[in-house]
């Protein structure tokens, strides 16, 4: 059996366009699960529609989170008691979160971008003590 010209293009750039999907795949990190879905002890809905979601956030003393993810480009958090904490990402990367209560920060979320703890985290609490967040995130896509 005899393949032509054009046959044998096709059949390559089906081949080469598989090899690069498995490729990228193999590259891309997996998206953890959002924070909602992976640590319900202690993520909370409060509210929602569809420009913004609020969720409360209570860690009880040294209480660890599993890995999670949130909503790009990130969200307000206003901390309502002192915050010490330490969050970890997948590619073992780990930073310190020291803040007072009332204090309120943007924080950047690039969930799938890359390993690093803004991508996804697991998260835990240093402090002797419980610590609770408000975390606002704007749903970006609906409010342009």
């Amino acid at each position: 059996m005899r393949f032509s010209t054009a046959t044998a293009v096709i059949v390559g750039v089906f081949v080469g366009a598989i090899a690069h999907i498995a490729f990228a795949r193999v590259q891309s990190p997996p998206v953890a699960p959002d924070a909602l879905t992976a640590a319900p002890g202690q993520y909370h809905l409060e509210f929602e529609n569809e420009f913004v979601r609020v969720t409360r956030i209570k860690y009880a003393a040294h209480e660890k989170a599993p890995l999670h993810s949130h909503a790009a480009p990130g969200g307000v958090i206003v901390t309502l008691t002192d915050q010490d904490a330490r969050v970890t990402g997948q590619d073992g990367s780990t930073r310190e979160l020291h803040y007072k209560a009332g204090q309120p920060r943007w924080a950047a979320a690039t969930p799938g971008k890359d390993r690093s703890s803004y991508s996804a985290h697991a998260e835990e609490n240093l402090g002797d003590r419980p610590f609770e967040l408000i975390r606002i995130d704007p749903k970006i896509a609906t409010c342009r």
